[in-house]
């Protein structure tokens, strides 16, 4: 599996099972959010839910033997990416004031790095791990990095409505989001689990949804966002501004919106934050996993909350 990688570049963090059963999970649909090599309780929550729905028990605190259980035969698992002249060009500088950045035309990547991290599903340490001896100040055109292998987001994006223009993922049938484990999983028409993901729910509980079930309502790619100040001063007015869309928008790259006024499950510009209780309602997911559950999605989507 890592013959290949080994030619491009002398490192031993690459070859490490962990990073390559967190790979294996996430391209199968079970996510543990941020590849980085490391691990913690969203990898072990994601092989206990894969190996689960295989029927098979796994040692969950074993990844070397994990990997080798499930995924021998997992093939090359990393790709070369070049950065080219475009990518480099549309790097951007968000300001901090929401007057500004309403302003622009798209709340890009601010850096190389942010962009080739969120490309590989990684932490940014991970990118930088797997890529020793880049200069990321500097980064020119050409320069090839390895990564682990996923569809982009904008072919995630792309295969809705149109199937053929994006990968083949399946259509949910319903969607599932616990409130206790901060989770979201997906099945199909045969009850059959063929996502999972961490996500970010409210930190005030008052604004969690009721357990209950909703559904789908709307479905945007690259959707813009509408920021309204938390506070206006008395007899003051209320200043709302429309930002664009981009990985950067607050509501990342999807917004998967549900028929409950202002709720819906969108993307985050801060992917190392998902699964924690801190989003103001709504449910979080790194832009990657967005972008995947909005390609399943079909409005009318149940969507159960779970206590």
């Amino acid at each position: 599996m890592f013959a290949s990688i080994l030619l491009l570049c002398s490192i031993t963090f690459a070859e490490t099972k962990t990073l390559a059963l967190q790979i294996c999970l996430d391209r199968a649909g079970y996510s543990c959010n941020t590849i980085d090599g490391v691990w913690g309780g969203k990898t072990r929550r994601a092989l206990e839910m894969y190996s689960a729905d295989k029927g098979l028990n796994i040692n969950l605190d074993d990844p070397d033997k994990a990997f080798d259980t499930l995924f021998p035969s997992s093939g090359e698992i990393f790709e070369l990416a070049t950065v080219c002249e475009n990518d480099i060009a549309s790097i951007t500088s968000i300001p901090s004031s929401p007057a500004e950045k309403a302003k622009m035309e798209r709340l890009g990547y601010e850096s190389i790095k942010e962009m080739f991290a969120e490309r590989g599903h990684l932490s940014e340490r991970a990118l930088e791990r797997s890529n020793p001896g880049v200069d990321w100040s500097n980064v020119k055109a050409g320069l090839k990095l390895v990564l682990p292998s996923f569809p982009s987001i904008a072919e995630e994006l792309s295969a809705w409505p149109r199937r053929s223009n994006g990968p083949k993922r399946p259509i949910a049938s319903r969607i599932e989001i616990s409130l206790s484990k901060f989770e979201i999983s997906v099945f199909d028409e045969a009850n059959k689990r063929i996502a999972f993901f961490p996500c970010s729910i409210a930190k005030n509980k008052s604004k969690r949804p009721s357990v209950g079930t909703l559904k789908v309502t709307t479905l945007i790619a690259r959707p813009n966002y509408t920021y309204t100040p938390d506070y206006t001063p008395p007899g003051g007015k209320v200043r709302r501004h429309i930002y664009p869309e981009g990985p950067n928008c607050p509501i990342g790259v999807a917004w998967i919106g549900l028929n409950l006024p202002g709720y819906g499950i969108h993307g985050t510009p801060s992917p190392k934050t998902v699964g924690n209780a801190e989003s103001h309602g709504c449910f979080r997911l790194s832009n990657w996993n967005a972008a995947r559950l909005y390609a399943m999605c079909r409005t009318g989507t149940p969507v159960v909350i779970l206590p």
